[in-house]
């Protein structure tokens, strides 16, 4: 690993993290909308954040649910979801699943990413979890390497079925067409 700047080692030293809070929200969505894929699909406007703000409720009343924040200057600069999802298998192995990892754009590269995907992975280690997961578009090649470096290991295949893009909208079922 590369040596850092000292102005990336003040930063890293500075970022705090801590769970979101719902005055939070408008800057969550921003990162969320900070990349080619988040770009399209999510909606940064006031108009749009009804949504987000029913999703955030529902993730902080969930036991074991959670939305960190990275906070540099007092701006929130870097987020995640961090899940911890009981389980039978691995003899009742609980998992963290990490979700909706983003940097400011602006930032990415520093070492602000690395500090706080591994306070997940402490969170996680404290509440009993034995495996932490992810998944990554396999657009995202610089993604996959960050989180190799962090330890992780390519091991599954993953597949997702897209239900619904929003109110009115039926989903497609195998080869594209309407299951009805």
């Amino acid at each position: 690993m590369s040596e850092r700047s000292a102005a990336d080692q003040a930063n890293i030293d500075a970022l705090q993290i801590r769970e979101a809070t719902a005055a939070d929200l408008p800057a969550l969505v921003i990162l969320l909308a900070d990349d080619a894929l988040g770009a399209f699909r999510e909606q940064t406007n006031e108009d749009g954040l009804e949504a987000y703000e029913q999703a955030m409720a529902q993730i902080q009343a969930q036991s074991g649910n959670r939305i960190l924040v990275a906070v540099l200057d007092d701006q929130v600069v870097g987020c995640l979801q961090l899940t911890v999802i009981p389980g039978l298998a691995h003899r009742g192995a609980s998992r963290a699943q990490i979700e909706s990892v983003r940097i400011d754009s602006h930032l990415r590269g520093h070492g602000l990413g690395e500090k706080m995907m591994r306070q997940a992975i402490d969170i996680a280690a404290a509440e009993g979890c034995r495996i932490v997961q992810l998944t990554t578009d396999r657009s995202r090649a610089d993604a996959h390497r960050f989180y190799q470096r962090l330890g992780f290991r390519v091991t599954h295949m993953g597949l997702k079925l897209e239900l619904s893009e929003g109110p009115g909208h039926r989903a497609q079922g195998p080869g594209g067409l309407d299951p009805a």
